[in-house]
């Protein structure tokens, strides 16, 4: 087994960790009310990433891709850094992280951690690793067609989420009990 299969194996490994996070904090919102929108285009979601996943296997063996230190090493930089921005991401939103968009009723929306700088830092996040993990191992294709397709996609769940957030953005507006 590769180096280069050892972290992609490992990223599947982190995902299960995020579902795992996610199906708990699922729970935790539907308790309280949460609506999930958007949910049509999960599953091409769920589909493009784990295709992304699969490519970053198959590719290199298949192709016969070489590391090429150069590309690779940054590469690996950025993936790692996108790995961290994630888990930020993640532990600044708590509870109310989701792989779906589930919104709880009358939460304010969370101004702290990354989210101070950005509007969508999960997905500067999925961005990077897009394109990063692989280009660890010259999987440019990969990297290519998943970049390609995730544009399409996140124009749909930027969208989406941005409608359901809407009435949370009133209460965090100047004035608003919070």
């Amino acid at each position: 087994m590769t180096p280069y299969t050892v972290l992609v194996l490992l990223i599947v490994a982190e995902r299960f960790a995020e579902l795992a996070v996610a199906r708990r904090n699922g729970v935790w919102s539907r308790a309280r009310g949460g609506r999930e929108h958007g949910a049509g285009h999960y599953p091409a979601m769920v589909g493009l990433h784990t295709a992304l996943l699969l490519g970053c296997l198959v590719e290199p063996w298949a192709a016969d891709r070489p590391f090429l230190p150069l590309l690779g090493w940054p590469a690996l930089g950025l993936t790692l850094a996108a790995q961290a921005l994630r888990w930020w991401c993640i532990s600044t939103l708590g509870r109310r992280w989701h792989t779906r968009v589930l919104i709880v009723p009358d939460l304010a929306l969370i101004t702290s951690g990354p989210y101070r700088y950005l509007r969508h830092p999960n997905y500067v996040a999925v961005v990077a690793e897009g394109i990063a993990l692989p280009l660890v191992n010259t999987a440019w294709l990969t990297a290519l067609t998943f970049t390609l397709l995730n544009a399409t996609l996140l124009t749909v769940r930027i969208r989406c989420e941005n409608a359901a957030l809407a009435p949370s953005r009133a209460l965090s507006s100047p004035g608003a009990a919070t």
